[in-house]
């Protein structure tokens, strides 16, 4: 759904302020359609891999 208003837009970015980190990450050139794509074949957003990709690997470490 796509924002329509400047207030609108104010008041989702204040929500992510309040609830979301950022994080950058580079990846090469190329690379992130690559991950893009994998994603969507799967049914996911690129974050939402990424954050279930970093969840699943943490899980992992933690019982190893």
């Amino acid at each position: 759904m796509p924002i329509k208003s400047d207030a609108q837009r104010r008041a989702v970015a204040k929500y992510n302020a309040a609830n979301y980190e950022r994080v950058e990450l580079r990846l090469e050139k190329g690379k992130k359609d690559v991950v893009k794509a994998h994603a969507e074949g799967h049914g996911e957003s690129l974050n939402g891999f990424i954050n279930r990709a970093i969840v699943e690997t943490m899980e992992r470490d933690q019982e190893g």
